[in-house]
């Protein structure tokens, strides 16, 4: 919390409900290092602080009841409380795939935030995916059409930044956990080949309502 700006800091108090509650004690104590003293700042430590020892003594009882040589029966107790989660990796792959791009990875990476009861992130997120989706189309296009890139390259320069800002922006900031459990990656590659299927089932009729130009322009370009 030391390193972390006034203004960071501010949000803890103010978006309380999207942080742990000892996360939020500790930009507390460090706001007041600092000589500030948010409104609610007494109400808050009297609300969090017995959550916060509630979760202490949790986390005590736990390791505990762990044995000193062989059992590990206590830590899978503790594995099979955490939340099922898609991990960075997944996340990763899903934003990265031509059938898919950022938006698969977004997708996973708002599946994340409704399990963890982050709303308003998750609709910071949607608005980001909306946002990016708006303007990053607009500047591929330019760059294929008037500057030559390549397809291909530009498609995966166009999922590079959303990667970071799901990587380093949302997922530290919203969802800050390491102790999950790690959601198999079928269910959604399954997904995704029924869309790509359905997209392809879809396709002669889609060209068949275009211009008659832009039909034979599009059947060019799948002969390619």
């Amino acid at each position: 919390m030391s390193r972390k700006p006034l203004s960071e800091l501010l949000l803890y108090v103010q978006n309380r409900t999207e942080y742990r509650e000892d996360a939020v004690l500790a930009a507390l104590d460090e706001l007041e290092r600092r000589g500030e003293h948010p409104t609610d700042a007494a109400a808050l430590r009297t609300e969090l602080r017995p959550i916060v020892e509630q979760q202490r003594q949790q986390e005590a009882a736990v390791v505990a009841a762990k044995p000193l040589l062989g059992d590990t029966s206590a830590s899978v107790s503790a594995d099979e409380e955490a939340p099922a989660l898609y991990s960075p990796g997944t996340i990763v792959l899903f934003s990265i795939l031509p059938i898919s791009m950022m938006i698969g990875g977004g997708v996973l990476l708002g599946i994340n935030l409704f399990r963890l009861r982050r709303m308003r992130a998750l609709l910071g997120l949607v608005v980001f995916i909306v946002v990016y989706m708006v303007v990053g189309s607009q500047i591929l296009t330019w760059a294929v059409l008037q500057q030559g890139l390549n397809p291909f390259l530009g498609t995966l320069l166009f999922n590079v930044p959303a990667v970071l800002a799901y990587l380093l922006w949302f997922w530290p900031r919203y969802v800050h956990t390491d102790t999950y459990r790690s959601k198999s990656i079928l269910p959604p590659i399954f997904i995704c080949f029924l869309i790509v299927w359905g997209l392809q089932k879809a396709m002669p009729y889609l060209i068949k309502q275009q211009p008659k130009e832009v039909q034979v322009e599009m059947e060019k370009m799948m002969k390619r």
